[in-house]
């Protein structure tokens, strides 16, 4: 049986959120998570490991940056990415290249 690649998307724009998820859960062995805030997202982050996390739309760099520093700080092992978005394959790209190096 495939592992599940546990992936958490970070933004504050709902519909982004919503097509990054389904992006995401359209590839089989792959799960999204969705966060709005930077307690939304530690919370998912504390009940479950993730792989990868990328931070979306809404989120500054310095945001991002805390974010980042919180989450590695539980799990150093975790990725954490802006994501700027660009369609399908773009996304699929970049966890494949994540994935490739872990």
């Amino acid at each position: 049986m495939e592992k599940t690649i546990n992936i958490l998307a970070v933004g504050r724009d709902a519909a982004i959120l919503e097509v990054i998820e389904r992006l995401i859960n359209a590839h089989e062995g792959w799960h999204a998570t969705t966060a709005a805030t930077e307690q939304e997202a530690i919370g998912a982050f504390e009940a479950k490991a993730y792989t990868i996390v990328f931070v979306s739309a809404g989120f500054s760099a310095a945001e991002e940056e805390t974010l980042k520093e919180k989450l590695t700080r539980l799990d150093p092992r975790v990725t954490v990415t802006r994501h700027y978005g660009g369609g399908s394959g773009l996304l699929e790209n970049e966890i494949l290249g994540i994935l490739a190096t872990k």
